[in-house]
């Protein structure tokens, strides 16, 4: 077939492939190189604005009160829209979404870094950019999720779902947090501020410079109508939310017809609700009351975990699919749980530092799996949706965990939450490899050993 100048002109050389070890290869092409670099910045930015808001609460004069409902608007701003931004992902520019989400959190973080260095700074304020901020990762990630197959070629798959899982860890605990911290005793909250919405416009910047490889969109028009322009407007607006409803009940149908994204979203949801409260809440509280230390041992207990968490990415990066993909995903994430045993038992900051950069190297690795997994086995089409659909469901239980985890310790004892913590996921993944018969769906649909 001949190639016309302008598809020569957005092309790249394919280079050898020899040229890079395998965790690395989707950096060959230039579009994957500045859409991980979006994704890079966003995290930081994150990460930044994780510690940042918590010391501008503190130096506006407020509390652990105004604070939770900031962390409450985020989380209900993210929630909320997960479901939506996937529909828009299948329906509009991927590119186009990143670079708006991009900006709509510059925006936001830029009015409070001002309004910071002026002394008008509000908790309410502080609120609604939290919101934003929710609100565009709703966005951003089925976006970004779905963006990722028209980057790289379809065996590089894994390698670029090792890279995002190597960055998130190291960008969300790391280094976003030691930026924001370095800015605020050198300077003030307020030029952390400026910092993050300066990391969103650099990331913004990037999905300008990205070429559009998503195929091109020929829309399809009915016959021509003599509608009043009002009614018309009003008519295609409806037309539109019922499309929209359409293209989310295509989703959710696609789920429920197939059943290892069943059985692994039933497992997600599981996972969520006796693991995020237990490490997110409790975690310094055994720190503190086991004699292991403060702040700082607390620190490098994250750190150990976060650091689990890109050795397990970048392993799994390098290694080809696994031949039984579902049984291992499911099985790592329920493995990487039995280390959190230890912890509510133990007084030895060690211990607790291994037992956490176990869970992470676990954990992240069948995220590398299943993010891949995604990618290969549902349809282009419907990738933003079943990828926002994930988004929601595993989110789903996060809030509700973090809510009882502080009571159930407070009635039965750390050690107790953390035991089912442990069990329970393992219990479960069995149970979800068998019912679903996930063996005989890896025999149908092998994708293991590719390279």
């Amino acid at each position: 077939m001949a190639t016309s100048t302008s598809d020569r002109e957005d092309s790249e050389p394919a280079p050898r492939r020899g040229r890079l070890p395998r965790p690395l290869r989707p950096f060959r092409t230039g579009h994957y190189r500045l859409l991980a670099t979006s994704l890079a910045l966003s995290l930081a930015g994150s990460g930044m604005w994780s510690v940042t808001v918590a010391w501008q609460v503190i130096a506006i004069g407020a509390g652990p009160s105004e604070l939770s409902l900031i962390a409450a608007a985020s989380g209900i701003g993210l929630v909320a829209t997960a479901l939506l931004g996937g529909v828009v992902a299948d329906r509009a520019s991927r590119r186009r979404i990143i670079l708006i989400t991009q900006i709509a959190k510059a925006v936001a973080v830029g009015s409070a870094a001002v309004a910071g260095a002026m002394g008008l700074l509000t908790p309410a304020q502080l609120i609604a950019v939290a919101a934003v901020l929710g609100i565009a990762d709703g966005f951003f990630y089925p976006a970004y999720s779905a963006l990722v197959p028209a980057a790289v070629a379809e065996d590089d798959l894994l390698a670029a779902n090792g890279i995002e899982s190597m960055l998130r860890p190291t960008l969300t605990h790391a280094v976003g947090p030691a930026a924001a911290g370095a800015l605020i005793s050198l300077f003030a909250p307020s030029m952390a501020l400026a910092g993050i919405a300066g990391a969103h416009l650099l990331a913004a910047a990037c999905a300008i410079g990205i070429r559009r490889f998503e195929p091109r969109e020929t829309a399809v028009r009915g016959p021509e109508t003599h509608e009043p322009e009002t009614h018309g407007t009003m008519a295609r607006a409806g037309r539109q939310v019922r499309s929209a409803v359409g293209d989310l009940g295509a989703g959710f149908a696609y789920l429920l017809s197939t059943p290892w994204l069943i059985a692994t979203l039933a497992f997600a949801v599981m996972f969520v609700l006796v693991t995020n409260g237990p490490v997110q809440v409790l975690l310094p509280f055994v720190v503190r009351d086991q004699g292991m230390g403060g702040p700082q041992e607390f620190a490098l207990a994250l750190a150990s975990r976060g650091l689990g968490g890109v050795v397990g990415s970048l392993a799994m990066s390098a290694l080809p699919l696994p031949r039984r993909y579902l049984s291992v995903m499911l099985l790592a994430w329920a493995a990487g749980c039995l280390p959190l045993l230890a912890l509510g038992s133990t007084d030895q900051l060690w211990i607790m530092m291994a037992a956490l950069f176990v869970h992470g190297a676990l954990t992240s690795g069948a995220m590398v799996i299943w993010g891949t997994l995604l990618q290969r086995r549902v349809p282009p089409a419907m990738l933003g949706r079943v990828s926002s659909l994930d988004f929601f469901v595993s989110l789903s239980t996060a809030p509700l965990s973090m809510a009882l985890a502080g009571p159930a310790a407070a009635a039965w004892g750390n050690q107790w939450i953390f035991l089912v913590a442990g069990i329970v996921p393992m219990v479960v993944a069995v149970l979800a490899v068998t019912l679903a018969r996930l063996p005989r769906d890896e025999i149908d649909q092998p994708l293991g050993g590719a390279r």
